[in-house]
């Protein structure tokens, strides 16, 4: 997404504002979303963070939501502007169903998200191979964003595809936080927690990220497969019983296995290495809150890193805003981080499109009310399709819908069943792929009558 794109979205809301003689919040909430995903693609966020390229070649190993867009941005760098030959640049490039793009000289793979599939295990092998064939005067560069930990799926000795998806597909129901989901994943890995870095031993190693993780931690962003990782085994072994977990055997016997311990600081893997971050969840954030003021509302930022239970949020947002509400305050409340969600029915849906539905539950008795909730990668829950929801918006005409139809949003949250709630009010957010990811974008406008 560019800044043209988002200027004629704004300029759309505009003249649909004037057309039909109405305010709709839809629109900006909308150029509000939008200009927190422009601020993060790698088209505006990569290239001044590029290196110079090396003695010998350039190979470019990217994973993620973003990998096709950032392995695109870096040839038009290193072919275009530089003018390097095109022979002397390679590379593959993961990513998910959906969210490819055409490159000349770095071949693109998509592959399964959330779940991993075949495609990511070959891709995985691939990048693995690809590392290990680099020399000294070569440079590694390594290009992540999230999703990249589902892309890049390289088991571990003795653990089967299989038995990873399954364990894979435990972890996102249980509830459990991505940084302890990434922390069982990478000690059940030969590319994350640091492997990939080693892997590319004696090439320079410069990994580029985009974060998408609560305070940009590196270890954490696509399970950190080219920096020193502080976690161990027995953390692994503490969450999967944390969450009650059932292991099969070969699962349980790699999580007892010193030999998939992960590398650690001081590891010579490391000691030449770079690692920057090129965007952050703050970044869209704020660009997000400059087009809320832009709009003409008070800002309230109520927090760029919250996780927690996406209906508990949700509550605690919903009655922010039902006081300001009350005071007559016009704002706007943003807040950015990663929810989740301990699925307990058997609906469809995603944290965002929870949070979205508990706000309806709390607020519907309110007018000059709307929210949106999405995912800046285009994507919350669903099947791994590119068609999948963003996320959902939620306004008074949510409200008249509900009424209507006699819609019961909290027997939707009881069912986990966003997805079929907001498919029956019309309210889910479609973007397509985005081809970034700095993590989840919540905006309440507070506009009382």
């Amino acid at each position: 997404m560019s800044r043209g794109l988002l200027d004629s979205n704004t300029r759309y809301a505009a003249f649909r504002a004037i057309t039909f003689g109405m305010t709709d919040n839809r629109f900006a909430l909308r150029s509000i979303f939008d200009a927190a995903v422009a601020r993060a693609h790698p088209e505006r966020a990569l290239p001044s963070h590029l290196p110079p390229p090396p003695r010998g070649r350039i190979i470019v190993l990217a994973a993620g939501k973003g990998a096709a867009a950032m392995a695109a941005a870096a040839e038009m760098h290193y072919l275009d502007k530089l003018g390097m030959p095109p022979s002397r640049l390679s590379g593959l490039a993961t990513t998910r169903h959906g969210y490819g793009l055409p490159t000349r000289q770095i071949r693109v793979i998509e592959a399964g998200h959330p779940v991993p599939d075949e495609a990511g295990l070959r891709a995985a092998d691939e990048t693995l191979r690809l590392a290990e064939a680099a020399t000294s005067d070569d440079l590694v560069l390594v290009l992540l964003s999230g999703g990249g930990s589902a892309n890049w799926v390289a088991p571990a000795v003795g653990v089967s595809f299989q038995q990873k998806q399954q364990l894979n597909k435990a972890l996102l129901r249980s509830g459990a936080p991505i940084g302890e989901i990434n922390t069982v994943r990478k000690h059940l890995s030969r590319i994350k927690g640091g492997r990939l870095a080693r892997a590319s031993m004696p090439a320079q190693l410069v990994t580029l990220a985009i974060s998408d993780v609560p305070r940009d931690e590196p270890t954490a962003i696509a399970s950190g497969p080219t920096v020193a990782d502080p976690t161990t085994l027995a953390d692994a072994r503490a969450i999967v019983a944390r969450y009650r977990l059932t292991l099969e055997d070969a699962v349980a016997q790699a999580l007892n296995d010193d030999a998939n311990e992960t590398c650690k600081p001081g590891d010579p893997a490391f000691a030449e290495a770079r690692f920057d971050i090129i965007a952050r969840p703050r970044d869209a954030l704020e660009a997000a809150m400059a087009a809320a003021r832009a709009a003409g509302y008070d800002v309230v930022d109520l927090g760029g890193d919250l996780e927690g239970e996406a209906r508990d949020v949700a509550a605690a947002h919903a009655a922010y805003a039902r006081e300001a509400h009350g005071h007559g305050r016009r704002i706007a409340c943003l807040s950015g981080g990663e929810l989740t969600v301990t699925v307990t029915g058997s609906g469809r849906g995603g944290p965002n499109q929870e949070y979205a539905l508990a706000l309806a539950r709390d607020l519907a008795d309110l007018r000059g009310i709307a929210a949106l909730a999405a995912d800046t990668d285009g994507a919350d829950g669903g099947a791994g399709a590119p068609s999948d929801p963003a996320g959902a918006i939620i306004d008074e005409r949510t409200f008249e819908t509900m009424r209507r139809q006699g819609l019961d949003a909290a027997a939707a949250l009881a069912d986990n069943d966003a997805t079929g709630f907001f498919e029956a009010t019309g309210d889910l957010l479609v973007t397509g792929p985005t081809r970034t990811n700095v993590n989840d974008l919540r905006v309440i406008l507070v506009d009382p009558p």
